[in-house]
């Protein structure tokens, strides 16, 4: 029985996977993906093309009074992520460079009385965002050192006025922190949208099906709780393959089109551990089935297609407060808050794989959190096939909340 019980489920899986698979809409909207993540960490080259090749992150330094002591070349050596050009030209020659895309923008250094003046010169202030703080404390940093040298102090009273300053980060915790930020935080908007674009398809397929020809052949081939269970598992896996198209796709792009060097600063794996991937990858299959069976419940409810949108918003909501329970966690990581959201179900498979990277999650938080993780994914899947059973050929109005308690009371 529970062999056949098995094959079932794989058949209906299948059969999910092929009927999703084969829609012209499902694989226009992956190739319109795949072209847009393309196009997206090509942008630089774009950039490039549309400006004949001109376009660069130089910025020209004019100190026409020589308040550097020509020293200005040692911007070129603090990797402000600029290219630096010095020459003492008037305003109109900067102007006349920046309008020939020669250069991006301009700084002129000019002295009165005691205040030095740095003059930013852009082709359109509109342009930037803020001022350019970094290149002017790297300016004024060098002035000071340019001035300290006209002293004529002994390298012993230079040392003294111009050390060397070094920061060191240090945490009271045992356990050493493992992965990088934006890992992680690329792992759960990954699960945000696989969570908001696949699993939504569960409760699609179910409400589709239950208006076809489709739906009678299955129920009088297999049980409620096989369809249900082999829709949710077909359409992850398609799902989750789908998602996994898409990271390969963008790190193929990223490593083609991105600098190297800010490239492997935003994917740092080095401090990757295993226990934390098995950690992210568990909590993405669990908080997938977790939602998708969620998914599964609202479209056991709903009698007609067109009303699928308003019966999966509070399930959407529901998502969307997970996530940012896991993002402004964050900003307390240590918090009460921030315990709770490792332990709620709905919020557990955003927040506790960054509790983990962070070193804050001890293992038995993680054990009880998986726990009532599986316990959640079991009453919700157990509730979704009681309703789905009484109401597989309910053709009438959506149910109502008191129709779903009815329903999962009956024999």
């Amino acid at each position: 029985m529970k062999n056949n019980r098995f094959r079932d489920i794989i058949t209906v899986t299948k059969f999910t996977m092929r009927d999703l698979i084969s829609r012209k809409s499902f694989r226009v909207s992956t190739i319109l993906i795949l072209i847009l993540i393309i196009a997206g960490f090509n942008v630089p080259n774009i950039m490039d093309s549309l400006t004949g090749g001109d376009y660069n992150d130089t910025i020209l330094i004019s100190d026409p009074e020589n308040l550097y002591d020509n020293k200005l070349e040692t911007l070129n050596q603090s990797e402000l992520g600029y290219n630096f050009t010095f020459d003492p030209i008037s305003y109109d020659e900067i102007k006349a460079k920046i309008d020939d895309g020669s250069i991006n923008a301009a700084v002129m250094i000019g002295k009165a009385e005691n205040t030095v003046n740095f003059t930013y010169i852009v082709s359109n202030a509109a342009t930037i965002m803020s001022s350019p703080t970094t290149l002017i404390d790297a300016l004024s940093s060098l002035y000071t050192n340019v001035q300290i040298q006209k002293l004529d102090l002994t390298a012993s009273q230079l040392a003294s006025v111009t050390p060397t300053f070094t920061t060191e980060v240090k945490q009271t915790e045992d356990q050493e922190i493992g992965g990088n930020i934006n890992v992680m935080m690329l792992m759960s908007v990954l699960l945000f949208f696989a969570v908001y674009f696949c699993a939504y398809q569960v409760s699609s397929s179910i409400t589709i099906e239950k208006t076809s020809k489709i739906m009678e052949t299955l129920v009088t081939s297999t049980s409620p709780r096989t369809i249900i269970l082999g829709k949710t598992i077909g359409i992850g896996i398609v799902g989750l393959l789908q998602m996994l198209l898409f990271v390969i796709t963008a790190i193929i792009s990223a490593k083609l089109f991105l600098n190297p060097e800010i490239l492997s600063h935003l994917l740092d794996l080095s401090n990757f551990t295993f226990y934390l991937a098995a950690i992210t990858i568990i909590y993405f299959i669990l908080g997938y089935f977790a939602y998708a069976l969620l998914y599964a419940l609202v479209g056991s409810t709903v009698a007609k297609p067109e009303d699928i949108q308003s019966a999966n918003m509070p399930v959407a909501i529901v998502t969307m407060i997970g996530f940012y329970l896991a993002y402004f966690t964050l900003m307390d990581p240590t918090g009460q808050l921030a315990g709770i959201a490792a332990l709620l179900p709905i919020s557990s498979p955003f927040c506790m794989p960054l509790r983990v990277m962070m070193g804050i999650a001890t293992g038995w938080e993680v054990v009880i959190s998986i726990v009532i993780l599986l316990i959640f994914c079991a009453l919700v899947a157990k509730i979704a096939i009681k309703i789905y059973s009484n109401a597989i050929l309910n053709y009438g109005t959506r149910m109502t909340i008191a129709d779903m308690i009815k329903s999962y009371k009956e024999k």
